[in-house]
Order: C-alpha cells, then structure tokens, then sequence
C-alpha cells in the first residue's frame, strides 16, 4: 500500500496544505471524555457518542480516492479480530485534502462496502481541520497533537520533507495532516495513542490489544 502513493496525489496535499493551513480552528470544547460529543451518522442521524462507552474506538477520517484508501482492509480486520471483544471502528469521511474523498454519503459507504467489505459504523462526511472542523475533531486533536511522522520510513520521510519545504513550522500545529490520520481512545472516553497516515496493522495492533485487556 505505501508504494501507491502518486506524484499526483502529492500534489493534492501540497494545493490543500496551502490552502488550508491558515484556517482559524473552532473553540476546542472543554470535556473529559469522547461521550460528550454527538456526531451524525451515514443518514444524517445525530448518533451520541455516550453510546459506546465501555468500548475502545478507534476514529479516522478517511477518503476513498487516496493512496492509504486500502488501509481500509487493515482496519476491517483490526475490526474484525476484536469488535467481538469491544473494538469500536469509527470511520468519518472527510474531503479536505485533495477533494479524496467525492460523493454523497451513500455514495461513499456503497464504495468502501462494494471494494473493501466494511461492517464497521460509517459517519457523515465532516470537515477534521479549520474553521469548519466539527468539535469532535477540535478536541481529539487538542488531546493528541501531532507528534510528528516517522522519517525512518520512506513515505514518512517523503511527507515530512514536502510538509516543511511548505512550512517549516508544520509540525507544531495539531491539525490532521492528511487522511486516514486514527485516534485510540480507551474505555474510558480518553483519548491515549494518535497515528499517521503511515501507520501500518503492526503499528496499531499491539495498543490496541493492550487497551482490550
């Protein structure tokens, strides 16, 4: 999967990073936990996320025309080896970065359910960054800023390098870089691990395993 990242797809992030990064953030909402926050779900129904207390979630905005796209197969078995033992996949489509993720709602949960075989609860299309960003996001950004991609791996290194030739200050803001960016949030509605788009099943399997304990 990391070697179908095209030159065309970084050239999206390079248009949408300039575009973007100087959007004023909403308030970040004052709470202790992910339950206080209502999203709305693939019909346009206010869901509480009080819901899944006692789970473990894992939340990411996705896109369906990127090059982590097939990261959904990942996480469609992360979903599978332990929703039965309290994993959550809370997937939010989100078209900020490169217009990746086009489509209406059912238009997008038909396309991950046809080619990727979801099961796992699909939300609304929201916006995860500016001044536009949906208070969810605000706050799990504010829980868990960015720490940065791993340079010792070629794709990270490659994003790091084209973040900062654009701003070399990139990496002190929170804001959702780029799609299928993952926030683990334990039993208790706190947010505890926030992964990059780069990270892999084996990065992610061992906290998650650890939280389900």
């Amino acid at each position: 999967m990391k070697h179908t990242m095209s030159i065309l797809a970084a050239a999206a992030m390079l248009f949408c990073f300039g575009a973007c990064k100087q959007k004023p953030e909403a308030p970040v909402t004052d709470g202790d936990n992910i339950y206080q926050f209502t999203v709305l779900n693939g019909n346009n129904e206010p869901v509480s996320l009080a819901d899944y207390q006692g789970k473990v979630l894992l939340v990411v905005n996705t896109a369906t025309q990127c090059g982590f796209t097939p990261q959904y197969t990942e996480l469609q078995t992360l979903y599978e080896r332990y929703h039965s033992k309290g994993l959550e996949v809370l997937d939010f489509p989100c078209n900020q970065f490169g217009e990746q993720a086009p489509g209406t709602n059912d238009e997008i949960h038909a396309f991950c359910t046809g080619t990727y075989n979801i099961t796992f609860p699909q939300m609304a299309k929201l916006d995860v960054n500016g001044d536009s960003a949906d208070a969810l996001f605000v706050w799990l950004k504010a829980q868990a800023p960015f720490g940065g991609f791993d340079t010792t791996d070629r794709i990270g290194a490659y994003l790091d390098r084209m973040f900062r030739a654009e701003d070399s200050l990139y990496d002190q803001n929170p804001d959702i870089k780029w799609n299928f960016t993952k926030f683990l949030v334990d039993r208790h509605g706190n947010v505890v691990r926030r992964f990059e788009p780069t990270a892999t099943l084996a990065d992610m399997e061992p906290a998650v395993q650890e939280l389900l304990r």
